[in-house]
């Protein structure tokens, strides 16, 4: 199959020959004849499979084809959870309707509030939008969500994770009047996904996108042991050193420690850019420019800072601190080897991380060898995790002792 097959409107292949694409990806391939049919979709693929387009083309296409009759708000919202992703939804939409009228919007926290007056005054056609910015719109009554007709909701899992449940749910009633919902998650498990998806889609069709080997990415995995912090220190900067290493990004648990982090690589001679959570706008944008152009090889970043980023090229995860739960793990590695490009993920270990360690390897139904860097042995051999009784062995040694 490749894009021709769908018929879109010469605009959008115009937009499609620019970009060089030919046949779509698996996730495309499944979800935009569906889309284009006007069914409401749950959806689910890996990171880096090209999910977004997968929704920016019918989207457009319905647009063209059912044509604005008066002015007024947006008629195709999108709901992202990260103001990151929410510009990068916002460039393809810009790019793909670079050969159209239709006019693109993007709604995120930590903009100045009169940054936002054109988009919520003139006639928007697409809007982007994070959350908690929109639903404070809404209740200032500067934006309606009534002329919603196609809502998407992406990376739906992340939203509720972070908490914007009611937010959504807010979301989901305003717009009411929509035709069509097109919700796309990395993972349609979990039962608050499920209670969710049962009331903000009507009757629709389930998609889950395992890609093919030549477009599954292939990433590397493995751990080194550390002896302490000094040790731990001393082997990030040893791997962040390696020729291989074109492009990195090293997540840490919290922002102190991100920012000692920041001071001893520059010591060490390495320049890097870092994002962390509550980071005004500019400054988080200027920060991925530098990563995303090359400037700066090196990104340092938390967990909530580093969703949302969709680059390609990543050649290296490292887990300095390894993640609180095992899916965290998963899109934390997710970052690279995107696009079906081979990829590396190197997770520091010290001892008291081996239960963390142990669960993502039950998660990931994979065993994370450890490798030894010759100049930096670790003293202490991996510390094994402690085996917890049963509590059913318990109750029946209570029950022998009261007879």
């Amino acid at each position: 199959m490749n894009f021709a097959d769908f018929q879109l409107d010469d605009a959008l292949n115009r937009a499609i020959s620019v970009r060089g694409y030919e046949a779509p990806t698996l996730i495309q391939e499944m979800a935009i004849p569906l889309a284009l049919e006007g069914l409401d979709l749950l959806a689910s693929a890996p990171t880096g499979t090209g999910k977004t387009l997968a929704f920016v083309l019918p989207a457009i296409q319905y647009l063209l084809d059912f044509g604005r009759r008066d002015p007024g708000f947006a008629r195709v919202l999108v709901m992202t959870p990260t103001r990151e992703l929410a510009y990068q939804i916002y460039n393809e939409f810009k790019f793909f309707s670079q050969h159209t009228t239709l006019n693109v919007g993007v709604i995120t926290g930590g903009i100045n509030y009169g940054s936002h007056k054109d988009t919520l005054e003139k006639n928007n056609d697409i809007l982007i939008a994070t959350p908690g910015r929109l639903t404070e719109y809404l209740d200032e009554e500067s934006f309606q969500a009534d002329e919603v007709e196609l809502l998407i909701l992406d990376e739906a899992d992340r939203m509720l994770d972070m908490g914007f449940v009611g937010e959504m749910n807010r979301i989901i009633l305003e717009a009411r009047r929509r035709r069509q919902t097109l919700l796309f998650s990395a993972t349609l498990e979990g039962p608050a996904l499920e209670r969710f998806a049962s009331h903000a889609l009507k009757e629709p069709k389930r998609i889950e996108a395992t890609p093919s080997r030549k477009e599954n990415a292939k990433i590397i995995q493995w751990t080194h042991l550390a002896d302490d912090a000094q040790h731990k220190l001393a082997l990030l900067i040893h791997l962040l050193k390696q020729e291989d290493v074109s492009k990195a990004i090293v997540f840490i648990k919290t922002r102190e420690r991100l920012a000692s982090l920041t001071g001893q690589l520059e010591t060490a001679g390495l320049r890097c850019a870092w994002l962390q959570g509550e980071m005004p706008q500019d400054k988080r944008m200027q920060a991925v420019e530098r990563f995303s152009q090359g400037r700066v090889s090196i990104l340092l970043a938390t967990d909530i800072a580093a969703r949302g980023l969709d680059m390609d090229d990543i050649s290296h995860v490292i887990n300095f601190d390894l993640p609180r739960t095992a899916d965290t793990y998963i899109h934390r590695i997710g970052r690279t080897g995107r696009a079906g490009k081979k990829g590396i993920a190197i997770s520091l270990v010290e001892a008291h991380d081996m239960a963390v360690l142990a669960k993502i390897e039950r998660y990931t139904e994979q065993r994370l060898k450890a490798r030894v860097i010759a100049e930096l042995k670790p003293k202490h051999k991996a510390a094994k995790v402690p085996v917890k009784k049963k509590k059913v062995a318990k109750k029946k040694t209570a029950k022998k002792a009261k007879k």
